[in-house]
């Protein structure tokens, strides 16, 4: 059957008979394709509706002089007179350079610890040992903080730790662990080295499975060593998930960890030992200057967002993928 022919005038282009009724915009039919997913995926944005934008409205007390009689909206504002008085306090550097100190060597050290006991984990051959030790890593990160720090308390105990003994005879001294600052960041450091590495390989392994196995076997074929291999295929296979984390990592350097500073923290390690997590604490909950430590917090927040921003855009500068 031929197609109507539609009379027009000279020069005209001929117009197709009007269609049926028209066809739902592209997002209701994406939405009714995929609607179980969004129903899946509306708890996650509820929780996040509720507790990480809404208490962003409390946020406004940073740049006011909060007083919980009068209320948020009541209490009079003073700008960034909260801001100038931290950066004009002493505690200021201090704090800036305790922060600082243990962000970098948590960076320095942790994350790369997390890349190459991935790189080890997938080197075992043997599926009982790898699940094995796999399984060994991972325990540390589900026990809590407070386990953590209890633990360390028992093993570098006064006169009766075992590794307080142990160490102090073999470097001839009697020091003791938990109370000299300068042993307070390593202690800190092997805390965290021994609770989230084994957990941190997670992502890193999932990556290297994505690898291309026949790269594996042409290097083999060629006659490149374990080595070899790991850094010139295994490596370069992981990068940009390397690049995304380290991203991510330098996004919480600030964030060094309430729970595991304080509950390490005593009156004779304090010098190296406060933090901004932890000043917010004893300056907002103990002393109640609320919009003191909400504009510190807020300081801390933003240094993270830049960091963020700028490590990503540093890494699309070197035509690397980045965050986003």
């Amino acid at each position: 059957m031929t197609a109507p022919v539609i009379a027009t005038k000279a020069g005209e282009r001929a117009q197709p008979p009007a269609s049926a009724p028209r066809k739902r915009g592209r997002f209701s039919v994406h939405f009714a394709h995929y609607k179980w997913l969004y129903l899946l995926l509306l708890p996650g944005v509820v929780y996040f509706a509720i507790f990480r934008y809404g208490p962003m409205y409390g946020v406004s007390i940073a740049f006011k002089d909060y007083v919980p009689f009068l209320g948020v909206n009541d209490s009079p504002w003073v700008a960034f007179q909260h801001f100038q008085d931290f950066f004009s306090n002493p505690d200021f550097p201090r704090l800036l350079g305790n922060t600082l100190i243990l962000a970098f060597l948590n960076l320095g050290i942790a994350f790369p610890l997390t890349i190459v006991l991935a790189l080890l984990l997938n080197e075992v051959r043997l599926s009982i040992l790898k699940r094995t030790v796999q399984t060994l890593v991972y325990i540390p990160h589900f026990l809590s903080w407070t386990i953590v720090a209890s633990l360390s308390f028992l093993l570098f105990a006064l006169d009766f730790g075992p590794l307080f003994l142990f160490l102090n005879s073999v470097m001839g001294t009697n020091i003791d662990f938990l109370s000299d600052p300068n042993w307070f960041r390593p202690l800190i450091v092997l805390q965290e080295i021994w609770k989230n590495t084994g957990w941190g390989t997670i992502i890193f392994l999932a990556a290297l499975a994505t690898v291309d196995q026949d790269q594996y076997e042409a290097a083999i074929i060629d006659g490149a060593g374990r080595f070899r291999r790991v850094w010139h295929i295994t490596l370069p296979g992981i990068r940009s998930t390397i690049i995304v984390m380290l991203i991510l990592a330098i996004g919480q350097m600030l964030n060094t960890g309430f729970e595991q500073i304080y509950l390490m923290t005593n009156a004779l390690n304090r010098s190296a030992a406060d933090v901004f997590d932890t000043y917010v604490y004893f300056v907002g909950i103990t002393q109640g200057a609320y919009s003191y430590s909400t504009a510190v917090g807020l300081f801390k927040s933003l240094v993270g967002l830049v960091l963020i921003f700028g490590t990503n855009a540093l890494a699309k500068r070197f035509n690397q993928s980045g965050l986003f």
